[in-house]
């Protein structure tokens, strides 16, 4: 069991409310120096600081419609579906809820932590100690939802002060300030507060390596994430790269090797070890620490604790709904999910699996990368043709290869639901089958499904005895030591090319089981590695839409998947979601909400094309 989710998420719930409800209040009604006194009181506002992570409108729910549509993910299933709101299926406009949810759930995180930033110095019963930790870690949340604003919005108003403050009482409409400026206060704001010697932020190792918290490692890693982005932030607007351009990648591999070196992570011994552990409701049993931070969530729908994501229900294995059914529990019941997100068959092909026809072929011309099997479901969950109570009576796999790859030693299985080989074990349609089964091979690889569902949460590990429909406690990962590695790679090859960045890269694709990089490449074909590297290690975890737009590559290369969506080969949904990916430039940004511009006068344009 997780060392202090409950804990901590215990307090959300109050917080939220109390936060919520009093900040959105008129600052003449009420008395800010009198809500909290003391070290418990003020720990319970800043856990509503957090809470904004969680919301429905972030990493709880309507961010996988905003962000998670890319060249590797789509918004898909076997109905042919299309959401309404969200950028996921090309249909935003100005009006658009899921846009407009994001924008202010940031705002409300920005003005939770300048409120509390105002009233902490005002605290008497708390340590010097105590008061700099909590001090920081407010200032590093409020930058960071001022960097979501950022990459999303690019220009947007900017406050530093809580609309509770006496000095903010007048001119409440803001203009937009320039990216570049907001972007100075962040680096500022996060380096602060992550300074080894003055900064208030605790290591990684005082944390007890547990993700739910910001940590020194926290705070480094999403700096050079931070970095990154802006120093690609020209590509986007058309403009040439700015003089900082390389200095912004020197920080980028400055703070990502701070992480490396200081902050005491190391990958976990199989890829998907810290995933199992996110949705076990554990945190790190391999004493890796290579999870750094989490979006946290608790709770089955039911009891005290509501503090409910959407994380393997939203996003995860497609699976029927016995919810209702209450005695059907365990292997019958997985856990359901819309499973609204399905990788693209270029996902399924950067990991190199063709499709053979026959396992020699397999043996002879594919490396296995043990992220293929757990990031795109090799698998589904067949139901009982004869009684629906019976559940899920075993998993029907793509091929046999695939059966023998994730029960072998090299694979998850031993971990996993094992429902048993049936004793006919070839698909068939026709007939009630007990047991895992595999499809029959194609004999054309053209005729191979590429488009198969996410896999990487999976609701069959939670410990709920009988699971919610739609709410889960599964944890959403915003930071990984991988993800660290990767960056470093990328940054120290465009500084000073690929020599100094073969050992980061490697070390991440020996995890996976795959061979080190050839010797040799250039900087552009290590560019081009790299960019493989994180769409293989990443996928599914709202990060490439950003990737793409600081590589300067989003459009061209959501639209390249138009023509092979609408020739269907390797790709059943294709015709479905082919229009998904014809975004237009304007999808560079999300538009300014039009319930913002309607209140806040000082905003008169939009971001362009909107």
């Amino acid at each position: 069991m997780k060392k202090i989710k409950y804990t901590f998420l215990s307090l959300i719930m109050a917080s939220v409310v109390a936060s919520c409800n009093f900040l959105d209040k008129e600052p003449y009604e009420i008395v800010p120096e009198n809500y909290f006194q003391n070290e418990n009181e003020a720990s319970s506002v800043l856990t509503g600081i957090y809470a904004i992570l969680g919301q429905s409108t972030f990493y709880g729910g309507d961010y996988y419609l905003l962000a998670g549509g890319d060249d590797l993910s789509c918004y898909g299933g076997s109905t042919g579906r299309v959401s309404n709101t969200g950028l996921i299926c090309n249909l935003a406009t100005t009006s658009d809820p899921a846009v407009t949810g994001l924008w202010f759930t940031l705002y409300n995180g920005i003005e939770r932590a300048n409120y509390f930033l105002e009233q902490i110095d005002k605290v008497k019963d708390i340590t010097d100690a105590k008061r700099l930790q909590f001090r920081d870690e407010a200032r590093f949340l409020r930058a960071f939802y001022y960097f979501n604003l950022v990459q999303n919005w690019g220009d947007v108003p900017f406050k530093t002060q809580s609309t509770s403050s006496s000095e903010s009482l007048s001119g409440k409409d803001l203009p937009r300030t320039p990216k570049d400026e907001i972007y100075q206060f962040i680096v500022k704001e996060m380096e602060e507060a992550a300074n080894t010697e003055t900064g208030g932020l605790l290591s990684a190792a005082a944390l007890d390596y547990l993700p739910g918290r910001i940590s020194k490692s926290a705070a480094w890693g999403i700096l050079a994430r931070v970095y990154l982005f802006w120093a690609g932030e020209h590509y986007r607007d058309n403009l040439p790269a700015p003089a900082e351009t390389r200095e912004r990648f020197e920080k980028a591999a400055f703070f990502a090797k701070k992480v490396v070196s200081e902050g005491g992570h190391e990958l976990s011994g199989k890829y998907w070890d810290i995933f199992i552990d996110m949705c076990s409701d554990k945190y790190d049993t391999s004493n890796k620490h290579e999870s750094i931070w989490e979006a946290e969530f608790a709770g089955d729908g039911t009891g005290d604790v509501r503090a409910e994501g959407r994380v393997g229900n939203t996003i995860g294995i497609q699976c029927s709904d016995f919810s209702s059914l209450t005695n059907v529990v365990g292997k019958a019941d997985p856990g359901y999910a819309y499973a609204f997100i399905w990788a693209t068959p270029k996902l399924y092909e950067l990991f190199g699996y063709v499709g053979p026809t026959t396992k020699e072929e397999v043996s002879a011309d594919f490396e296995k990368d043990e992220r293929f099997i757990w990031n795109i479901a090799p698998f589904t969950y067949r139901a009982s043709k004869i009684s629906k109570d019976k559940g899920i009576v075993g998993r029907t796999f793509q091929d046999d290869y695939l059966y023998d790859w994730v029960m072998s030693a090299d694979g998850y299985g031993s971990v996993s639901y094992d429902y048993g080989l049936c004793s006919e074990p070839e698909y068939d349609s026709s007939i009630e089958q007990i047991g895992d089964v595999y499809t029959k091979r194609p004999t054309n690889r053209d005729n191979t499904r590429k488009d198969l569902c996410c896999a990487k949460f999976r609701r069959e590990y939670e410990p709920a005895t009988k699971k919610n429909k739609n709410m889960t406690s599964i944890n959403f990962p915003i930071l990984k030591y991988s993800d660290v590695l990767l960056m470093l790679a990328e940054a120290e090859n465009e500084v000073n090319g690929p020599a100094a960045a073969y050992t980061y890269i490697n070390e991440v694709r020996r995890r996976a089981g795959i061979s080190d990089l050839p010797e040799g490449l250039s900087q552009d074909e290590f560019r081009n590695a790299i960019k493989d590297e994180r769409a293989k290690e990443m996928c599914f975890e709202l990060i490439r839409r950003y990737d793409l737009i600081r590589w300067g590559d989003y459009i061209q290369s959501m639209n390249e998947q138009v023509s092979r969506a609408n020739s269907g080969r390797n790709w059943n949904q294709g015709s479905q979601v082919a229009s998904f990916f014809a975004i237009p430039e304007r999808y560079n940004y999300f538009p300014i909400p039009d319930s913002e511009k309607a209140v806040n006068k000082l905003i008169t344009g939009n971001n362009p094309g909107w």
